[in-house]
């Protein structure tokens, strides 16, 4: 019994070890802009132009983007299809059948995935923000194009002409007596977009914004709710520390 608890101990060390070592894609720290509401409107543009034709945000509707500062009528001209109302979820209007063909499996709804995505490497926004600017060609794949955060990933890059093509930059080591190909670090532009590489950056910060306002819209009441709570408890513990000491003072 001893031994065979031992085994487990040292299994799910060997996993922690593997995971604390970075085994994963190292992610980019990615700029919180949760309460620039300009970030987040700029962010829900890019959202519903370049995303939400194959994605969906099924938990979401389009008359809660006036938390961020729009109108209804801002939403309504700018972020709905002519055929969606102001109080309709954002759905995606793609065939889910037709999507398992094209992409291999059926795209997934985008409502948490700026939560769901976290991991021991980083928040789910930093992987987000990693996985947006981490596309490269690939004409091996079927939709010619790869990402180093996720390798092997089934969707295309719908960003590219923003970004423009590249193509990351690898170098060969010896590791564990075999060859292996590892990112430099650097990229060689196969094609320029029409951005630069900072106003690039800067829009996919804005696009991660929005989509992890979107997975928790309050977050920030509650933070800031949080700050009052604690210091409403460190307060009272100071009035309940010195009325304590006003009531046992004449006790010995």
């Amino acid at each position: 019994m001893k031994k065979w608890i031992a085994g487990i101990v040292m299994a799910l060390g060997l996993v922690g070890g593997a995971l604390a070592s970075g085994a994963s894609f190292p992610l980019d720290k990615a700029p919180n802009r949760t309460n620039d509401m300009a970030a987040l409107q700029n962010g829900a543009k890019f959202f519903v132009n370049y995303c939400l034709n194959c994605h969906s945000a099924a938990f979401v509707r389009y008359n809660r983007l006036k938390d961020i500062g729009l109108s209804e009528k801002q939403i309504k001209d700018n972020l709905t299809f002519t055929t969606d109302k102001i109080g309709d979820l954002m759905k995606a209007t793609i065939n889910p059948q037709q999507a398992k063909e094209w992409f291999g499996a059926n795209p997934p709804d985008l409502t948490l995935v700026a939560r769901s995505r976290a991991s021991h490497a980083g928040t789910g926004a930093d992987y987000l923000y990693t996985y947006m600017r981490t596309f490269y060609r690939d004409d091996t794949r079927p939709t010619g194009w790869n990402n180093l955060a996720f390798p092997n990933v089934g969707m295309p890059h719908v960003l590219w002409e923003l970004q423009g093509e590249r193509k990351p930059v690898f170098q060969t080591v010896e590791e564990h007596g075999h060859e292996a190909h590892v990112f430099t670090g650097k990229w060689e532009v196969v094609k320029p977009g029409k951005m630069s590489a900072e106003e690039y950056d800067n829009a996919v910060a804005d696009l991660v914004s929005f989509l992890q306002w979107m997975a928790e819209p309050r977050q920030n009441e509650r933070v800031r709710l949080g700050v009052f709570v604690l210091l409403f408890l460190g307060l009272f513990t100071l009035v309940a520390w010195r009325l304590n000491a006003a009531y046992w003072k004449d006790i010995k």
